[in-house]
């Protein structure tokens, strides 16, 4: 298969109707309708997810054994933690 940006491949590539899914999926279960993802433009198997407009985390497609799953990787700055206290 043809690599795309960063190595990944048209397969991991994730599509309009992958990203419309997650978006709903995760609006469902962070029961929060502001949450949106958008297509990143380097890095065709992944996205990012916003919350009311700010970024929170990058959503990746992995292919593996004939599955696919998606994973959710959000980091959280200890200045971040402090605002909240």
């Amino acid at each position: 298969m043809a690599a795309g940006p960063k190595g990944a491949s048209k397969a991991n590539a994730l599509t309009k109707p992958e990203l419309d899914k997650l978006q709903a999926y995760l609006r469902k279960v962070l029961s929060n309708k502001s949450v949106e993802v958008r297509a990143r433009q380097r890095a065709v198997d992944a996205a990012e997810v916003y919350v009311g407009g700010e970024f929170l985390a990058v959503v990746s497609k992995d292919l593996e054994d004939g599955e696919t799953c998606y994973q959710l990787s959000m980091t959280i700055l200890d200045i971040d933690l402090e605002e909240g206290a």
